[in-house]
């Protein structure tokens, strides 16, 4: 029973998560990303000469355009982050963390529809949320790159299995990450799918709830997702339990899980708050993984 399962979670990495299918579901999304930005600015042609009636701005600004192949950039940034999930869960958190900074940059494209250059600038809450939103992005942009040059400079060394390897010790660990990355991959398509049914029935029923909740397409989709990943962090800490009982490994873990849980609390609220949970959540990871690294460093000098 044991091989069978392994042999079935193998093929489905190798259908669903490996290279090759990661580079068809790059082409892919870029396709469609630029298919979504044509189609959307042509709405907005629409909307100018009259054929449309709205009074969203989501659909009279050009540069509001650029909101919607990021959307799908965004979806796919979701499977990276399942595609790393057996290799490295440092590069698991990573991948969470550059999704949370293509969303805050993707708001920034719809803030620029939104901006009123006047003498009133910072009384003003929507010019007001595009300049969080800019400096919110410069500081994840910044810690993310410290967060990943410390993973490297740690696989550039004795650790380098931890992100292209395993040891035998960890095997099982690893097939279940393997396991859950591959459910998880169907879970996306299906949570991806009733959300833009659920929002097409709502711009049927009523145009103006539909706009609005594509406006704030987070609570459509990245709200739930990252309940999911919340889910599945706990799951991966309990597990890694069975392989290590170190006290710095557990608490790295668990501080993954709290950085998890803070952007899902930055899905719930607004303004100045939600940018910085956000930054508070990468800088929370950050830390736990640079405090992790000198127990590990400590460690290996005595």
């Amino acid at each position: 029973m044991g091989t069978l399962l392994k042999k079935i979670t193998e093929a489905g990495q190798a259908v669903l998560l490996s290279a090759a299918s990661k580079k068809r579901s790059e082409r892919f999304v870029l396709g469609f990303a630029i298919a979504s930005y044509l189609v959307h600015l042509f709405l907005i042609v629409l909307a100018n000469q009259g054929v449309i009636v709205t009074a969203s701005k989501f659909l009279s600004n050009p540069i509001s355009a650029i909101y919607t192949p990021f959307s799908f950039i965004l979806v796919y940034e979701v499977y990276l982050l399942l595609f790393y999930l057996p290799k490295s869960t440092s590069f698991y958190i990573g991948k969470q963390y550059e999704i949370i900074t293509l969303i805050v940059i993707r708001r920034i494209f719809k803030d620029l529809g939104n901006l009123e250059l006047s003498s009133t600038w910072f009384q003003n809450e929507n010019d007001l949320q595009f300049t969080y939103d800019v400096v919110t992005s410069l500081v994840l942009f910044f810690l993310i790159y410290l967060f990943y040059h410390k993973i490297l400079r740690r696989a550039s060394g004795s650790q380098r299995e931890a992100v292209i390897g395993v040891p035998d010790q960890l095997s099982q660990f690893v097939f279940l990450k393997k396991g859950i990355a591959l459910l998880l991959v169907p879970v996306l398509i299906g949570l991806a799918a009733y959300s833009f049914i659920n929002w097409t029935l709502q711009l049927l029923n009523d145009q103006a709830t539909g706009l609005t909740a594509l406006s704030n397409i987070n609570s459509i989709f990245f709200d739930e997702f990252f309940t999911i990943l919340i889910v599945v962090d706990v799951l991966i800490l309990l597990a890694s339990f069975f392989h290590s009982d170190r006290f710095h490994t557990i608490i790295r873990n668990s501080g993954f899980v709290l950085s998890t849980i803070l952007l899902k609390i930055s899905f719930s609220v607004s303004g100045i708050l939600n940018n910085v949970l956000i930054i508070a959540a990468v800088l929370f990871g950050l830390l736990v993984l640079l405090i992790h690294q000198q127990f590990e460093n400590d460690a290996q000098r005595n």
